[in-house]
């Protein structure tokens, strides 16, 4: 998709917002296409079963979710397909989004940014992984342990599902604060020296984040905050190798710039 540009790359107002027009409806088309797939995907590879694996290691070989509403099926059912089109229409409207921002960069900020994109999708992989098969089991014996002499469980589908979806999904994209920080470096809006000094208000923010997207228990707020403070640490590092990438080309395109001639200027011979 193509606009008018003027010879220094810039484009008018109102096509701006023509071409966000247009990057907004191929998202949603391609949310709406992959919603569909999804759908498909969770009735033929039974996504259900998938999400049932840790509740029957942990709980009962033999658990059956129950439900309250003839609809109840068929909505769980949306809303997995939902959630499966987003991770599937991810990478279009990843997309779009930069191919909108991406004229306004200069060359160096693309080059560190776009591995920052492939990198968080390697982080929120195994953040999901972290989720499935470490917090989410011992999650569930922490909570299935409390009253059990006077209490039956009898686990309804909605509720459950969005538990374990809401988790899942919050260890995902809790993983993602090192691309947070290398974009944020790349575009010169935070340096190592200010993640350092506010260490001490990470840890705190940290704390709060995991509190807040975990279900309130000890054991699945710790297992976040953990990784998430090694993850700050090492976003400290790539903060430092990006600053200093980035010092390097400001530096080279200002030694380009002093040894390049003026428009206008006229050459002395002697």
């Amino acid at each position: 998709m193509t606009r008018n540009r003027s010879p220094m790359g810039e484009m008018p107002f109102l096509d701006h917002l023509e071409e966000l027009r247009w990057r907004i409806l191929w998202s949603l088309l391609a949310i709406g296409v992959g919603a569909v797939i999804g759908i498909i995907l969770v009735q033929q590879f039974q996504a259900m079963e998938l999400l049932m694996r840790p509740l029957r290691r942990t709980l009962d070989p033999d658990l059956r979710l129950i439900y309250l509403s003839p609809v109840d099926g068929f909505f769980i059912t949306l809303k997995l397909g939902l959630l499966v089109g987003l991770i599937l229409s991810a990478p279009i409207v990843i997309y779009q989004i930069w191919a909108f921002l991406s004229p306004a960069l200069e060359p160096q900020e693309k080059k560190m940014i776009i591995p920052a994109l492939y990198l968080g999708m390697v982080l929120f992989i195994m953040g999901v992984l972290l989720a499935y098969f470490v917090v989410l089991p011992l999650t569930l014996i922490f909570f299935s342990g409390f009253q059990e002499e006077f209490l039956e469980a009898q686990y309804e589908a909605n509720r459950t599902i969005g538990f374990l979806t809401k988790l899942l999904l919050a260890f995902g994209v809790a993983f993602e604060l090192p691309v947070v920080v290398m974009i944020f470096t790349a575009m010169g809006l935070v340096t190592p020296q200010f993640l350092r000094a506010k260490r001490r208000h990470a840890i705190v923010a940290i704390t709060i984040l995991a509190s807040l997207l975990t279900p309130g228990d000890i054991i699945s707020t710790f297992l976040m905050m953990v990784p998430l403070f090694f993850l700050y640490e090492g976003s400290i590092l790539l903060s430092v190798i990006i600053g200093r990438r980035r010092e390097a080309m400001v530096e080279e395109k200002a030694r380009t710039a002093d040894t390049q001639a003026p428009d206008g200027a006229v050459e002395v011979r002697g």
